[in-house]
């Protein structure tokens, strides 16, 4: 589907996704060995030429979070030095993306600081998926395309077809997707409003509309440690709901988050792979894997051809 001056490598964090988008490209990986030195330095030889191509480097910066950011921006400025004609880095999962302002003394605000190391280590272009705030996109001074999974999470929950359904929203913050959600699976909205207690414990205070005798969908950005997941569905089945179905674009699952779900009144999770499931995942015998691949190589193509990616989010059946 590209022509020949385009070359896409992966880095270590999510090898099968980027096969699966070389597959729906029609392309082969290109070819680079990844290695350490003995105390652990990251080493990265490029096998393929890149001078004069347009390169993108796929890379979800997830645990171990250092270590995949440190492979990226070694990866980028190899590629950069081996005179890639444009670099694209495309990270699937940002992390690091939650720490976006000062909301205590004396904090930093490290998404920035990725947007800036990330710029200087050679990236012209970022591709990602479903930032924890659009606003990143500011964060950049080069451009990034931001991708939404709703479209392949959509068509799932259409397909199930799913009765007496009602869209909740975890928390105030996600209430516009969630509204989204809602007008494209013709069902009813509820909110839940929440106070976060700590970084890994939230407490549900209150729903705003009715899910007694319901099926109930929620669906965030990324489940992390499933606090907030969990305390809703935990008072969505007190309120009297039916079938609860839970879901997120990114399955970090850190900390207590696979013991959690596993306890919770969930009858369904799904994710997509743009964070490779842990082993211990195995425990969920619920969970689903649902894949951006297409997604990510639709936006790769265009990108590549210099055309619309906005535009592309109607073949994709986006709102």
């Amino acid at each position: 589907m590209l022509n020949h001056p385009t070359i896409v490598f992966s880095g270590s964090s999510n090898p099968v996704l980027a096969k699966s988008i070389c597959s729906y490209l029609n392309l082969e990986l290109g070819k680079a060995e990844i290695s350490c030195f003995p105390d652990g330095e990251k080493l990265i030889r490029l096998e393929s030429d890149v001078r004069g191509r347009d390169v993108f480097v796929i890379q979800s910066t997830c645990a171990p979070v250092d270590e995949n950011l440190v492979e990226l921006l070694v990866f980028l400025d190899c590629v950069r030095r081996a005179s890639a004609a444009r670099i694209t880095a495309v990270i699937p999962y940002f992390g690091y993306a939650r720490q976006d302002r000062k909301d205590a003394g004396r904090v930093p605000i490290t998404a920035k600081l990725m947007a800036n190391i990330i710029t200087s280590a050679g990236a012209n272009r970022v591709l990602s998926l479903d930032l924890h705030a659009k606003q990143l996109q500011g964060f950049f001074d080069i451009p990034v395309d931001h991708l939404t999974a709703e479209p392949v999470l959509v068509q799932y929950l259409k397909q199930k077809r799913i009765s007496d359904l009602t869209v909740v929203s975890p928390d105030v913050g996600n209430m516009k997707t969630a509204s989204r959600y809602a007008t494209a699976l013709n069902a009813e909205l509820a909110i839940i409003h929440k106070r976060r207690l700590s970084g890994q414990e939230v407490l549900c205070e209150e729903i705003i509309g009715s899910v007694e005798g319901r099926n109930v969908v929620m669906v965030d950005d990324m489940i992390s440690t499933a606090g907030t997941i969990t305390g809703a569905a935990k008072m969505a089945k007190e309120r009297g709901a039916k079938k609860i179905v839970v879901g997120a674009t990114h399955g970090v699952f850190a900390g207590p988050a696979i013991e959690r779900l596993v306890e919770a009144p969930i009858d369904e999770v799904f994710v997509t792979d743009t964070i490779p499931m842990k082993e211990a995942v195995g425990a969920l015998k619920n969970l689903k894997v649902l894949s951006v691949a297409s997604l990510i190589g639709e936006a790769m193509r265009r990108i590549h051809s210099n055309e619309s990616i906005s535009t592309m989010f109607q073949k994709f059946g986006q709102l």
